[in-house]
């Protein structure tokens, strides 16, 4: 079974998707994580985010997979933990950037597509009912109000030791989901047979268990 949860920054599809996976025994792809696995290595590398060549080059050059220790699921790029680094601000601001060129969502997708090939998976991103798993059996959309998704940022990003002030990350999130929506390939969309979820009053448990009873009632 293919289950996809899509929608914009903030949300809570992570958190959901691997409570979600566990919750039925499948198998969590981060699909985020591993743009920001690129991402993060065009900035080490001083790779131009605009330069669809250069990073191109870079997302063939590395290898990424997912490794479970202690029941937490880690990145691992070149047998290198990134599962913090890729969390940094300075790659939040990027990824969209980097995820919008055609070229490195086809690496990618063939990526998420073979993780998922023989294996009942959980997999959220952007496009992941459109593109990656157009033959999922749910195809969820995950969403919430602005201001909600700006706090739990901010919540995220404080607990995780950075302090940035709201209006930045307000930014930073409205800019991300102009860029997502208006992409050439793969941009953030509601389709006709997505089951639409706003989780701006409803706590992650919540969010949860509405998800398993749209999956056990049929």
């Amino acid at each position: 079974m293919k289950i996809a949860i899509d929608g914009p920054a903030g949300a809570g599809k992570s958190t959901v998707a691997r409570r979600l996976a566990q919750e039925l025994g499948f198998v969590y792809i981060d699909t985020g994580a591993m743009y920001r696995v690129l991402t993060w290595k065009a900035l080490q590398k001083k790779v131009d985010p605009e330069n669809a060549e250069a990073l191109y080059e870079l997302a063939n050059s590395i290898k990424i997979h997912f490794e479970y220790h202690s029941g937490q699921q880690k990145v691992i790029c070149d047998g290198e933990d990134l599962t913090a680094a890729v969390r940094l601000p300075e790659v939040s601001a990027m990824v969209s950037t980097v995820a919008s060129h055609p070229a490195i969502r086809k690496i990618m997708v063939e990526q998420q597509q073979e993780m998922a090939h023989n294996i009942s998976v959980v997999m959220d991103g952007r496009d992941i009912g459109e593109c990656v798993l157009p033959d999922a059996e749910y195809k969820f959309f995950l969403t919430a109000s602005l201001e909600e998704r700006t706090h739990r940022r901010a919540a995220e990003l404080d607990s995780s030791g950075f302090t940035i002030d709201y209006e930045t990350i307000l930014h930073d999130i409205t800019q991300r989901d102009k860029r997502d929506s208006e992409r050439e390939v793969g941009s953030l969309k509601i389709l006709a047979e997505s089951i639409v979820i706003d989780s701006s009053n409803l706590s992650i448990e919540q969010v949860l268990q509405k998800m398993l009873a749209i999956i056990r009632e049929e």
